[in-house]
């Protein structure tokens, strides 16, 4: 069955328990981007005798002159489960997906839901591993998230302090132009668009009051010189984006804005610090990754009749290193706001 919001006295207890906790089911981040970026939203769901909801998935219709027509699950997301009570529901949701992309013909599927059982043994789902998540367990004893560190990034964390680096909550709307321009910076210099300002802005109108989004900023010498964007809800606290100054880095203001991320999210009440998604061919961000003591958790996307679209494409192919390389050499001036129109063909 599909439709586009919920009822939500219909929920089955266990279902409502794990869309509560998600933050991308939620159904403010699926107003969020439809209306930011006018994809059609289809909510899949499955129903037991009772007229519970048993399962539900969110798909995103793109229909892009420049990337084709496509269902995703979720777009801007690096992670959406597909969540059910059981396999039968798992199957019926899968089959709705499927017979929804025949429907619009859409050049594929692409269901972002990470390790399932169910849709590894269906035979018409093609699978691809071309990334990790890393998840990192918090303690409300800040001795022991200190000493789940490893040395080296113990010290990078002491020299940031001892240069007197101030990180500081974000406390008004503006503070998200002085993130954008470190995250326009970061972008461009790996070689990929960037997300427009009125995305920032729209994350801090809509879960600002709510405590669901903080923004973590680095100042030196009366300059932001990195910044770092946490995605709230549930158990968890997620780190969503981060940016910062190249000339800076030698002063390892990423590494404090990570460990204020993690007293933070202690502090709080949340039990993971979800580090994201992680390219396996990208060894130097795994290893960083494992240093701050987070496991990695395989995260499969699934693909329907192909795997196809930016990620399912490895950063080692040449292909990859093409689109990187010519986006480098793009003026600031021009990559902003190109990239700000490229984005949403791009989820």
């Amino acid at each position: 069955m599909a439709q586009t919001t919920l009822v939500h006295s219909h929920w089955h207890e266990s279902i409502e328990q794990q869309v509560k906790t998600s933050f991308f089911h939620d159904q403010t981040w699926l107003d969020l981007i439809a209306r930011r970026y006018g994809y059609t939203l289809h909510l899949l769901t499955t129903t037991n005798s009772q007229g519970q909801i048993t399962g539900i998935l969110p798909l995103f219709f793109m229909h892009s002159p420049l990337t084709g027509r496509r269902l995703v699950s979720l777009p801007f997301s690096d992670f959406c489960s597909l969540i059910s009570t059981d396999e039968a529901s798992t199957n019926d949701l899968v089959d709705q997906a499927i017979a929804l992309a025949k429907k619009r013909n859409v050049r594929y599927l692409e269901l972002r839901s990470g390790s399932n059982a169910t849709l590894a043994q269906r035979s018409d789902l093609v699978a691809s591993n071309l990334y990790v998540r890393w998840l990192l367990p918090l303690t409300s004893d800040p001795d022991a998230l200190w000493a789940g560190l490893r040395k080296p990034v113990q010290r990078q964390i002491k020299k940031a302090q001892n240069q007197d680096i101030q990180v500081r909550n974000a406390q008004q709307r503006t503070d998200m132009q002085l993130y954008y321009q470190l995250h326009l910076k970061t972008r461009s210099k790996h070689g990929m668009p960037a997300q427009s300002l009125s995305f920032f802005y729209d994350l801090w109108d809509t879960y600002q009051s709510q405590e669901h989004v903080q923004l973590l900023l680095a100042d030196y010498q009366g300059s932001t010189i990195a910044g770092m964007i946490l995605l709230a809800s549930g158990d968890t606290v997620r780190y969503a984006y981060g940016a910062s100054d190249e000339q800076y880095l030698n002063l390892a203001p990423n590494n404090l804005l990570l460990w204020k991320a993690m007293t933070w999210g202690s502090t709080n009440g949340y039990q993971t610090l979800d580090l994201g998604r992680t390219a396996c061919d990208n060894q130097g961000l795994m290893e960083f990754k494992r240093r701050w003591g987070a496991t990695k958790e395989e995260l499969p996307y699934y693909y329907y009749p192909q795997m196809a679209g930016l990620t399912a494409t490895s950063e080692n192919s040449t292909k990859y290193q093409l689109m990187t390389s010519w986006w480098k050499r793009l003026p600031l001036q021009i990559a902003g706001p190109l990239g700000g129109y490229l984005y949403k063909h791009l989820g």
